[in-house]
């Protein structure tokens, strides 16, 4: 199978150790000395409609990815916790304690 890497932006990104979604590529990491790549990165989650930023990029290096499908990329990631995974504190929960 041929992919280009403008291919791979339209893929989903699957962690199999603990089968998390990480998100779509967002970008490619290339090194251009070698013309190898060196990494894929799913940019983070946008907070409140990109007015407060973006969530940390999660990075994946290329030897971490298992298998590129057709609509999926899974990987072998070590990061366990994932915007998407993430249980964060919603507006209410602000002004009651824990």
């Amino acid at each position: 199978m041929y992919c280009r890497i403008s291919d791979l932006k339209n893929k989903y990104v699957i962690n199999v150790r603990n089968g998390a979604k990480i998100g779509y590529v967002g970008d490619v990491e290339v090194d251009t000395s070698s013309a190898k790549i060196i990494s894929l990165v799913v940019y983070g989650r946008l907070r409140f409609f990109g007015l407060f930023g973006r969530e940390e990029d999660v990075t994946i290096k290329w030897e971490d990815i298992e298998v590129i499908g057709e609509d999926t990329i899974l990987v072998n990631h070590p990061f366990s916790s994932y915007a998407s995974a993430k249980k964060s504190k919603g507006f209410f929960d602000v002004f009651t304690e824990d």
